[in-house]
């Protein structure tokens, strides 16, 4: 995606700068309006209506209809909604167009939310895209918004779309207008051949980034650019590299004189954290990616990793053995006030920081039992999501409501397992798969596209 494509859906669908649907004022908030409460461990998904988005023939209505298409699979991925069947609609996309919905029809195929939109093109070349929503029990209208791109950025407005409507029936912040970098892999498991691969958080829109030529390890994602940061092994050395999607910009942090492990960006976007080995010893350090200094945070006999920090910046989290088995592990910022975070049996490791900084996410071993789990910071309410053989790489949606990860699974053709991306919900339901052209491990999750 181009930076002028970017510039083009921020000045016309942020907040701030979004034109209202058909001119229509938001109404006052209703008395009593369909919302979803995503607090319960187990939501009953919301019938919801989405319906072609009008167009006046040809190449706007057929960027209509797969807007609504996309609009549809976001939502009912998310395990909160339930996309009804258009076959059975009493209403017509074109008597949508304009007023008021027949509201008994849409109760009588079991609707409880309702979404129409419309696709214009404009004299430049551009499409102008606008949906509406409806309570369909209460009768009521509820947003509408309008955003103006490319034609050919039809599927990037349809993800924002979905954004918009997943905020105002579940008052969270959405995820679909994201990206999830991770290693593909290929090739005999005596020899694979890992590169850097970038994909909508549908699957779509797919694309490598490196040739596979040096083996690559441990992407992450800024939580604040559009940069990855990732481990590349050139001439057999490890080196830190940072990765510009925009400009397809490569730089290497440095050739540090120890094997470096699990870089990770600071919430500013302005340090690296990693793990080092000099000397016999694994420890944490910080780079500041402005100087280029580096600062050694964790000084203990043990091996100290995976380190990451939490979304405010003044605390990390991070994995070691030197209690005598691998736990998690939580200190300052500045590797002040270090203490021992988890005490359950096997062994802790990949710690993530949720976005909201509620809970951190892990994987735990025991045996050959792999778990992914969450605990809070303070060592509480530690739950396990899912089991398996084989699970690793716990990476957050930006709104904290959805993990990644990647699964060992069966390969079918007497490789024996090869790693797939997954997706689960918070609460442990909604387990899906996420389609990638090879095996892929280590994803990471994308703030919001900007």
């Amino acid at each position: 995606m181009t930076k002028k494509t970017r510039l083009l859906l921020k000045a016309a669908g942020c907040a701030g700068a979004l034109l209202l649907a058909l001119g229509v004022a938001a109404p006052a908030p209703a008395r009593a309006e369909v919302r979803i409460d995503i607090t319960k461990g187990v939501v009953e998904p919301l019938p919801i209506a989405i319906t072609s988005f009008a167009g006046a023939g040809g190449r706007e209505a057929q960027v209509g209809s797969d807007i609504s298409k996309v609009v549809a699979a976001d939502l009912e991925r998310s395990g909160l909604f339930r996309p009804l069947d258009p076959k059975g609609f009493l209403q017509t996309p074109d008597q949508l167009r304009s007023g008021e919905p027949r509201y008994q029809d849409w109760r009588a195929v079991g609707a409880q939310a309702l979404v129409a939109g419309n696709t214009t093109a404009m004299g430049d070349g551009r499409m102008k895209v606008d949906f509406r929503l409806w309570d369909v029990a209460a009768g009521q209208y509820m947003q509408g918004l309008s955003y103006t791109a490319t034609a050919d950025n039809w599927r990037r407005i349809a993800h924002i779309v979905a954004d918009a409507i997943y905020k105002r029936l579940t008052g969270e912040e959405g995820y679909f207008d994201t990206r999830i970098v991770y290693v593909a892999e290929s090739g005999p498991a005596n020899a694979r051949k890992k590169q850097l691969a970038i994909m909508d958080q549908d699957g779509e829109n797919h694309q490598f980034l490196t040739d596979g030529k040096s083996l690559v390890l441990t992407p992450r994602f800024s939580p604040a650019t559009q940069e990855i940061t990732y481990m590349s092994y050139f001439n057999k050395k490890p080196r830190v590299y940072l990765f510009n999607i925009d400009s397809g910009r490569q730089e290497v942090l440095g050739d540090f004189v120890g094997m470096t492990f699990a870089p990770r960006f600071s919430p500013d976007g302005n340090k690296v954290i990693m793990s080092m080995a000099q000397n016999g010893n694994t420890d944490i350090y910080a780079l500041d990616l402005r100087t280029r200094r580096q600062t050694q945070l964790t000084d203990s006999p043990g091996i100290d990793t995976g380190p990451s920090y939490s979304p405010d910046g003044q605390r990390i989290v991070f994995e070691s053995d030197r209690g005598g088995s691998q736990q998690l592990y939580i200190m300052n910022a500045d590797g002040s006030g270090q203490k021992r975070l988890t005490f359950g049996e096997g062994r802790y490791g990949t710690p993530v920081w949720s976005p909201r900084g509620d809970l951190i996410a892990f994987t735990r071993q025991r045996g050959s039992n792999f778990a992914l789990g969450v605990i809070r910071p303070d060592g509480t309410g530690e739950r396990i999501l899912t089991e398996s053989f084989h699970v690793e790489g716990p990476t957050w949606a930006p709104n904290g409501r959805v993990l990644s990860f990647f699964r060992d699974v069966p390969a079918g053709d007497g490789r024996g397992r090869s790693a797939k991306l997954y997706t689960i919900d918070v609460t442990g339901a909604n387990e899906r798969r996420v389609i990638t052209p090879l095996d892929g491990s280590d994803p990471a999750w994308s703030p919001l596209i900007p």
